[in-house]
C-alpha cells in the first residue's frame, strides 16, 4: 500500500493515530452486499470545448437522443428537470462542460441535500443496532486545508430544488498510480433515486475555501483561496443499483448501498486531480467489524445550520453498528454534530499507519447528534474497480 505525500495527509494521520492505536481489519463482511453497479459515461473523444476543455466526441448525439440540444442545454436547457427529459438509467449519465457556471457565489449559496432518518427507521432490528451514540461536537479542520486534508473537497451538482453540494474525497486508482481522477462521494449526491434521475453539472472542488474565510471574507478573496486546485467536472460516475433502485431523500431507503464514485477531468488543463492536489488515500474494502476499530473519522463541509457550508469540519468517534433493514447491510455510525453538506465525506481510520477511506456520510437525524454510513465490501469494490480499469487512464 503505498503512502500518501506526508505534507497533505499528516492532519488526517495525527487526528485519527490519537485515538486509533488499535485499528484492524476482520474477515467478516457485510451481508448482502450488491454484486452489480450502475456505471455512466461516454466514450472519449477528441472535441474541444471552450477553455480547452476535451468532450466526449458522441455526447452530443447522446443527447439528441433524449430530444436534448447540447448548445440548448449549455444555454440554460439542462434547468428542464421534465421528468420525460430527467435521464435516470445508468447508461444515461451526461455532464457536459459548462465553463463559468460555478462562480463563487453560485458555490456559497448551494444548498444541502435532506437526507435525514427518524428514529423509527433506525430501530427496526435492536439486534444488531447498537446504542445511539452520544453527540461528538465537529471540530473545523486547521487551515490551509491543503495541507492538512488536501484530499477533501466539495461536490456541487444542480437538482430540480437548485443547487446543492456535498463533500468528497480523492481517492487512489490503483491502475494509475499518482495519477488518480478519481472522487469518492454518496450516492444520493449524483442521482435521486428510486424518484428521479442524475443530477446536473456535477464538479468537484478539493480544499475549498483552503484559508477557512468567512462569508464576508470570501466577498473579496481571491479566485485561488477559493478553489486552489481549480474544478474538476465528473465526465463519468457510478453508483450502485441498488441506490438508483431503492434511494429516497429522506428515511434508511438504500443507505447501506449510498456510495458513488466519481472520475473527474480538470475544467483548465490536463494534469491530474491527484497530482495537482499532491494527495489520495486508498480505498478499505475491507469492511472492518465495530469491535476491531477504535476510531473513525468523517470529513466534510456541513451547510445546513448552524453552519454554513463554508469551513471543513471533522468528528472522531468510537463507531457503532446500525441497521435499518435486516436484510442489507449494517452501517458504521459516530456521533457527530455536522449537518447536510457533509454527505458523501470520507470516513477515515488509521491502518498500518496509514489513512485510509472506510465509509463515507450517507445519513443522520433531523436533530444532527450522529452519522451513519455504509460498509464497503463486495459491491463497493466492484465498482470501484470497474470505474478504475474502464476510465481511469482516461
Amino acid at each position: 500500500m503505498r503512502s500518501i505525500r506526508t505534507v497533505a495527509a499528516t492532519g488526517l494521520v495525527a487526528a485519527l493515530a490519537l485515538t486509533a492505536t488499535a485499528c484492524g481489519s476482520s474477515d467478516d463482511k457485510a451481508g448482502g452486499a450488491s454484486e452489480s453497479t450502475a456505471s455512466q459515461g461516454t466514450d472519449k473523444g477528441k472535441d474541444q470545448g471552450s477553455g480547452g476543455i476535451e468532450l466526449p466526441a458522441d455526447l452530443a448525439d447522446r443527447l439528441k437522443e433524449h430530444g436534448i440540444d447540447v448548445d440548448q442545454w449549455k444555454d440554460g436547457g439542462w434547468k428542464d428537470w421534465d421528468k420525460d427529459k430527467w435521464l435516470r438509467e445508468a447508461k444515461d449519465f451526461v455532464n457536459p462542460v459548462i465553463e463559468g457556471l460555478w462562480k463563487p457565489e453560485r458555490m456559497q449559496s448551494a444548498k444541502e441535500p435532506n437526507k435525514t432518518i427518524t428514529a423509527k427507521d433506525a430501530l427496526n432490528d435492536q439486534g444488531v443496532t447498537d446504542p445511539e451514540p452520544a453527540p461528538v461536537r465537529a471540530e473545523p479542520e486547521k487551515t490551509p486545508y491543503h495541507k492538512n486534508a488536501a484530499p477533501v473537497g466539495k461536490v456541487f451538482f444542480d437538482s430540480p430544488e437548485g443547487s446543492m453540494v456535498c463533500s468528497g474525497t480523492v481517492v487512489k486508482d490503483p491502475r494509475n498510480p499518482g495519477k488518480s481522477n478519481l472522487v469518492w462521494t454518496a450516492g444520493h449526491c449524483v442521482h435521486a433515486g428510486t424518484g428521479g434521475g442524475w443530477y446536473r453539472n456535477i464538479a468537484f472542488v478539493p480544499s475549498y475555501n483552503d484559508l477557512g474565510k468567512s462569508e464576508a471574507e470570501l466577498s473579496t478573496a481571491a479566485p485561488q483561496e477559493i478553489a486552489p486546485y481549480g474544478q474538476y467536472w465528473a465526465d463519468w460516475v457510478a453508483t450502485s443499483n441498488e441506490w438508483i433502485a431503492e434511494g429516497a431523500s429522506s428515511g434508511g431507503a438504500g443507505a447501506p448501498y449510498d456510495y458513488a464514485v466519481l472520475h473527474v477531468k480538470p475544467q483548465q488543463g490536463t494534469k491530474s486531480l491527484e497530482e495537482t492536489v499532491g494527495a489520495a488515500l486508498d480505498v478499505d474494502f475491507s469492511t472492518p467489524s465495530v469491535p476491531s476499530v477504535s476510531s473513525m473519522g468523517a470529513w466534510g463541509y456541513p451547510a445546513a445550520p448552524p453552519f454554513n457550508g463554508l469551513q471543513m469540519n471533522k468528528c472522531l468517534d468510537k463507531p457503532g453498528r446500525l441497521t435499518v433493514d435486516p436484510s442489507e447491510p449494517t452501517m458504521y455510525r459516530i456521533g457527530c454534530t455536522m449537518t447536510g453538506g457533509s454527505s458523501g465525506g470520507g470516513w477515515f481510520r488509521v491502518l498500518n499507519g496509514k489513512t485510509v477511506l472506510v465509509s463515507n456520510t450517507s445519513i443522520g437525524p433531523a436533530q444532527n447528534t450522529w452519522l451513519a454510513g455504509p460498509q464497503l465490501g463486495t459491491g463497493a469494490e466492484q465498482l470501484f474497480d470497474m470505474m478504475s480499469e474502464k476510465y481511469g487512464s482516461q
